[in-house]
Order: C-alpha cells, then structure tokens, then sequence
C-alpha cells in the first residue's frame, strides 16, 4: 500500500480526516486516522477512525448503526489531511444525536447552537 506512503500522519502517528456529505458538502464531522484506519477505510468503503480517547480503531456506526460510505478519499496538498467524501447513514454523524459535530456557531462573541437533537443519543447508544 504505497499509497499510504504520501500521507503526512502527525509525531502521533495520526491525521485528520474531514468527512463530507457527498450530495449537499456540508462538513458532517473532524476525526483522526492513523494508518491502519485509512487502509481499512479504503478496502471497506466505509469510515474507519482512530479514537484517541479508547486508544483503538472505531468504525464509524459500530454501535449506533450510522455507518459512512465512502464514495472518495482525497488528500490535501500538503498531506496533513484527508477528505472523505460520504453518505452518511441514519443522517446522524454527531454522537450527540444531531446530523453533523459542526452544530455550534458563534455569534457576537457567543457560542449558539444551530442544529436540533434529531434523536436522543440515550435511545442511540442505550445509556
């Protein structure tokens, strides 16, 4: 897999990957990849990340069955950054129930929420 050569994953051995909506190219969420996850997301077709926090690979929809297939993977100019291009099943991305993470913006020097709980993260994931 020599492909993965040019890719410029960080001292932590990872790299952000930025996932898309293949139809409206809202930005869904940010996540890190370390080799391993964006070699399994290319031979699956679907979204594999890095979890920093669990220390292991998690692919995306393993619990909540929101699965993200891949339809392409670009890399930045620089290598620092990969760009899937997905569908997003389920149309939730965000663990928090809503479409995408990106759901917060700011507004006069305030942090205002933008996008609604489209479903209850404790009838997701059964906390």
């Amino acid at each position: 897999m020599a492909w993965l050569d040019a890719v410029a994953f960080d001292e932590n051995g990872l790299v952000a990957a930025i996932a898309q909506d293949a139809d409206s190219g809202d930005v869904l969420m940010l996540a890190w990849m370390n080799r391993a996850a964006l070699a399994e997301t290319a031979r699956l077709g679907e979204a594999v990340y890095f979890s920093r926090s669990r220390q292991r690979l998690w692919h995306k929809g393993e619990r909540s069955g929101h699965v993200q297939k891949v339809e392409s993977i670009r890399l930045d100019c620089d290598g620092d950054a990969v760009l899937l291009s997905i569908r997003q099943h389920g149309g939730i991305a965000c663990h928090t129930g809503r479409r995408r993470c990106l759901f917060r913006q700011l507004v006069n020097g305030q942090w205002q929420t933008t996008d609604p709980v489209l479903k209850n993260p404790g009838d997701i994931y059964g906390q």
